[in-house]
């Protein structure tokens, strides 16, 4: 690729690079699946006793992700539980991913082979059956389209209980890491630019072994693949569930909005690392906003029935209780440590 990487060590043997023209489009889909266990299947039929669930998402260069700092690898593991993530909230079970790959001429068949070696990691690490992939031209860099399918037992679904009352909305782990994250590597990519070119051959990778965490949060974030078995093992159903990736106050008034109910979340119960909030201080920006409106976090909101409150904490222990749902009329809300009720503004990511 072109762009200078801020993320990747530098070498005096430029790697060799094969344009996809080369071999073709269908040799190269030939030996991207050879020997990973999975065929080129198109189509998944499923099990018609289920019921089956699709999940679309399109990831853009640019927009979504930056190759000038994002290993292709990361970015194709990432890609996929970008898909999956949504189907693990609804307590489905992945069973297909499909994949579309738009590329530029810049892209040679050696990246493919990276993206796709991430993609791969993530199908079998989430136990999918039916991989496939398609490859077409884009004249602006790279866009991933991806369909996720899950699969789940109709009864299950049908016996779901709808957000009610003072249902806990809980959330399965701290949040804002991922969006401090980016903004190390923003900022490195700035002060990377910044050298001359008569100095590049000098350069040294900058040490960020201190961001370590919420480095991985953002460039390799994980999902638990057994959470839809975790729920069915403890006999419990979500009254709804949320995969948050464009920060939690847009998805607390997604919740809000989509199932006619209010909300409070309780600012002191709101899980946040400690690197989060150094960083946070470090770059002056407000803890509370990146965890609020900072994107990415690949983690899930779930809401729980009251009267199951017990056994979840007994079964989930360390998933946090950040609030609960409230009358409608009162929306989405932020509760201080001293009982002041603060409107939730969802500002994007």
């Amino acid at each position: 690729m072109k762009e200078r990487k801020v993320m990747e060590s530098s070498s005096s043997t430029a790697p060799k690079r094969t344009q996809i023209a080369e071999i073709g489009k269908r040799e190269l889909l030939r030996r991207l699946f050879e020997g990973t266990g999975f065929t080129n299947k198109q189509l998944f039929a499923g099990d018609s006793s289920k019921q089956t669930v699709s999940i679309n998402r399109l990831m853009m260069e640019g927009v979504d992700f930056d190759l000038v700092y994002t290993p292709l690898k990361h970015l194709g593991y990432k890609s996929a539980l970008n898909a999956l993530g949504p189907l693990y909230a609804r307590c489905y079970q992945p069973k297909a991913l499909s994949f579309t790959l738009a590329l530029s001429a810049r892209f040679a068949a050696e990246d493919i082979v990276e993206l796709w070696t991430g993609i791969v990691a993530a199908a079998k690490e989430h136990n999918i059956e039916n991989l496939s992939l398609e490859l077409k031209a884009s004249m602006t860099g790279l866009a991933i389209g991806i369909t996720a399918q899950g699969e789940q037992d109709p009864k299950t679904i049908e016996s779901a209980p709808k957000p009610s009352g003072t249902d806990l909305i809980c959330i399965t782990g701290n949040i804002g890491a991922a969006y401090m994250g980016l903004h190390v590597l923003e900022r490195e990519k700035v002060a990377f630019n910044k050298i001359p070119a008569s100095e590049m051959a000098s350069y040294k990778q900058p040490d960020l072994s201190r961001y370590k965490y919420i480095l991985s949060q953002y460039l390799s974030p994980e999902i638990n693949p057994k959470i839809v078995e975790q729920f069915k093992e403890a006999s419990i159903i979500p009254a709804a569930g949320y995969f948050i990736t464009d920060g939690l106050a847009a998805t607390v008034k997604e919740l809000c909005q989509e199932h006619g109910t209010g909300a409070k979340i309780y600012l002191e119960k709101i899980p946040i690392a400690s690197q989060t909030m150094e960083m946070a201080k470090e770059i002056n920006m407000d803890t509370v906003t990146a965890a609020l409106n900072g994107g990415d976090d690949y983690k899930f909101l779930f809401v729980i029935p009251l009267s199951e409150h017990e056994k979840f904490h007994k079964e989930f222990p360390n998933v946090d209780i950040i609030g609960h749902l409230c009358k409608p009329e009162a929306g989405a809300l932020l509760v201080t440590p001293e009982g002041a009720e603060i409107p939730i503004q969802a500002q994007g990511f």
